[in-house]
């Protein structure tokens, strides 16, 4: 089975759904997973799906059935993780800044909870001290991924428990008598370099002897997935190799096994991904030639909010001359999908299909210029299935109150 969808198939698809639409292929995320299943084959490993990337229902209750877990970044991500399936052991809630009665959600929930402020895990040890182990996420102050604005373990990051107050994290857990159960630290996306989990390891391997209940070592996520040709992304063989090195010297030095945990989210998903949309006018000036589509970065941000590079191809042209173009998006904003980009010839009404849309594509779209959230597709069995209707103008009225 191909684990590509056709230009043929995304053109019928586009025909029978219309555009903007968003096309997943299911077993191309189905792949992903059981690429990382070999790769950490005979290592203690458990792998929680970052499903913040996509968070539609379809998409969750699949990745439910392959086995995977899955990792929430809200309470509402974790009601959804519930209805699509999974058991509350499937389940990893790590969030930031949120108030405690989000926490005392999860615990109610029964699923397992990180913390990222010495605030809630005090708050925590009041509440619940040692009748509900938890989970602590660090900030190890390494500057990682392929934007500042997805690294997340820097010197300034908002993210986790700084190392430099281990000694109040220990004062709260003594205090309290919590049962620490996992260590977490997530140091942002698109890490290419296995070295960056490794630094992690080294900093987790200081930390054992504080924490006699510790059984998870969570490092994250963040595998780079190539957006473009010449890319490569993150080497999960090696990975899983060094991986296994360090656990093996975990139980060799402390006498006791420990799992590790990752948090993938990009990687299963990205690469099944394919934004298809229509030109709506080519506008030529003497030095650029726009093409402007029927979308903008209320249904795909990543370009203009980290820099981020598509691939962006003509399917109803495909055979045509490479000519420079600005790709452009019909928001009142200036939305560059691309600038300069060498495309085959772009006539009106052409389909421009964006590769690698599948993570943090529809998730991160909105309703800007009261525009229509698109319609997302299925794509599982060899067959279509709709699996969220595009909006209506009813949608954009259903919460508003008119007053006189």
């Amino acid at each position: 089975m191909s684990l590509s969808i056709s230009n043929e198939q995304l053109k019928a698809a586009a025909a029978e759904f219309g555009t903007p639409l968003y096309v997943y292929h299911a077993e191309k995320i189905t792949a992903q997973y059981q690429q990382l299943q070999t790769a950490f084959d005979g290592v203690f490993a458990r792998f929680f799906y970052a499903c913040k990337a996509l968070t539609n229902i379809s998409v969750l209750t699949h990745i439910h059935r392959i086995g995977c877990n899955i990792d929430c970044s809200s309470i509402n991500e974790v009601y959804l993780a519930l209805k699509a399936g999974f058991s509350p052991e499937q389940i990893l809630y790590t969030s930031n800044g949120i108030g405690f009665e989000e926490i005392t959600a999860a615990v109610e929930a029964g699923v397992s909870v990180n913390i990222d402020s010495l605030s809630n895990l005090e708050k925590f040890g009041k509440a619940y001290g040692s009748r509900y182990p938890v989970g602590i996420r660090l900030r190890p102050n390494i500057m990682a991924g392929g934007n500042l604005k997805i690294s997340t373990g820097h010197a300034t990051s908002k993210f986790g428990i700084p190392l430099e107050q281990l000694s109040q994290i220990l004062v709260l857990k003594d205090a309290y008598q919590l049962r620490i159960n996992c260590l977490h630290v997530h140091t942002g996306s698109e890490i290419k370099d296995v070295a960056v989990f490794i630094k992690v390891a080294d900093i987790f391997f200081d930390l054992v002897p504080s924490f006699p209940d510790l059984q998870v070592l969570d490092m994250g996520g963040g595998f780079k997935v190539p957006y473009q040709d010449n890319e490569k992304g993150t080497d999960i063989d090696l990975l899983a190799k060094e991986v296994a090195f360090q656990l093996n010297k975990f139980e060799q030095a402390y006498g006791k096994p420990f799992q590790v945990w990752f948090e993938p989210g990009k990687y299963l998903v990205s690469e099944c991904g394919y934004f298809v949309t229509t030109v709506n006018v080519l506008k030529e000036t003497d030095s650029v030639c726009f093409a402007g589509i029927n979308s903008g970065f209320n249904h795909l941000i990543r370009p203009m909010f980290y820099d981020a590079y598509h691939r962006i191809r003509n399917i109803s042209n495909p055979e045509g001359p490479i000519k420079p173009y600005a790709v452009t998006g019909n928001i009142c904003e200036t939305d560059n999908f691309a600038w300069d980009r060498p495309i085959n010839e772009i006539r009106e009404h052409d389909l421009l299909v964006f590769d690698n849309a599948g993570a943090y594509g529809f998730e991160m779209g909105s309703n800007y210029n009261a525009r229509f959230l698109p319609a997302q597709v299925l794509f599982k069995g060899g067959q279509m299935h709709l699996i969220r209707q595009r909006d209506t103008l009813e949608d954009l009225l259903k919460n508003q109150i008119v007053i006189n």
